[in-house]
C-alpha cells in the first residue's frame, strides 16, 4: 500500500479546494442564488481561480506561494456577502469562506513543509 506524504496530502487539499471554489462560485452565481434572476455577471470571479490548477497540480512551489495571497480576496468577498446577504446566499458564501480558509492552509503547510524536507540533511545508505 502506497503511503502519501503530507505534501502529497497539502497538494490534494489545495486543489480540491480551488476546485470547490470554482464550481461554488458557478452555481452560486449562475443557479443557486445569483444577484440577478437568470444569473449574473459575477461568476466571471472564478476565472483567476482556473490560472492556478495546473502550477498547483504540478507543485510549482511558486503557484502555491502566491495563491496563498489570491485566496484573501475571494475570503473578503465571502465574509462580506455572509453578513450582508439573506439566508441562501450567505450559506454559500459561508462556504466559501471555509474553502479559503483550507486552501490557505495547505498552501502555506504545503511551502513549509516542501523547504522543509528540501533543508533536511539526506543521509545515504551504502551498499
Amino acid at each position: 500500500m502506497n503511503r502519501w506524504t503530507a505534501v502529497q496530502w497539502t497538494r490534494v487539499l489545495a486543489v480540491g479546494s480551488v476546485l470547490g471554489l470554482i464550481v461554488l462560485g458557478l452555481a452560486w452565481e449562475l443557479w443557486l442564488a445569483p444577484l440577478r434572476p437568470g444569473g449574473s455577471w459575477l461568476a466571471l470571479k472564478v476565472l483567476p481561480l482556473a490560472l492556478p490548477l495546473a502550477g498547483l497540480i504540478k507543485q510549482r512551489m511558486y503557484t502555491y506561494r502566491w495563491v496563498s495571497l489570491l485566496v484573501w480576496l475571494y475570503f473578503t468577498e465571502g465574509m462580506v456577502r455572509a453578513t450582508s446577504e439573506p439566508a441562501p446566499g450567505a450559506v454559500f458564501a459561508a462556504i466559501e469562506v471555509l474553502l479559503c480558509l483550507v486552501l490557505f492552509a495547505a498552501c502555506g503547510l504545503h511551502v513549509r513543509w516542501r523547504l522543509r524536507n528540501a533543508a533536511a540533511p539526506r543521509t545515504e545508505t551504502v551498499q
